[in-house]
């Protein structure tokens, strides 16, 4: 019987060695991850939409200068740039825009017209409900943002 026990035994450690040793250990092999570069497009906005982001920097100013009892004297913008800049993509210069245009400079250099009657207030307000004229038929995205210089 010792010999049966012996060979079970034997057996069993011969049946668990070679379980142990015939199992692969799989190392795990650390992947690289793949670097994506992510390219992102920045939005380069047009000559015109420049342009109008200028003309709403110095209306500002006009806006301060005013309510601060100055008296704008000079028109540092080239208005005449409204003519002649590249539109935004999918925007063209209709006849309809064209006229607000020719109005808004006319009323823009108003402002600084110091021999006007007109009160200097009501002056810069006319100017900037012709912006407002304007980008109700022509482009809306901007109106909130043209209210807010509006000097009440």
């Amino acid at each position: 019987m010792g010999f049966y026990l012996n060979n079970k035994f034997l057996s069993i450690a011969m049946l668990s060695f070679l379980m142990l040793t015939s199992c692969k250990k799989e190392e795990k092999v650390a992947e690289d991850p793949i670097k994506k570069t992510v390219e992102y497009d920045m939005y380069q906005p047009s000559e015109m939409a420049g342009f109008m982001n200028a003309m709403y920097a110095y209306n500002q100013q006009l806006k301060a200068q005013i309510v601060a009892g100055e008296t704008p004297t000079n028109l540092p913008l080239d208005l005449l740039k409204l003519h002649s800049a590249e539109m935004t993509d999918g925007k063209s210069r209709t006849q309809n825009w064209e006229s607000f245009v020719n109005v808004f400079i006319n009323s823009q250099e108003a402002i600084v017209d110091t021999l006007s009657n007109t009160e200097l207030k009501e002056r810069y307000n006319v100017a900037i409900n012709n912006c407002l004229s304007c980008h109700k038929t022509e482009c809306t995205g901007p109106i909130p943002k043209i209210k807010k210089l509006l000097i009440q």
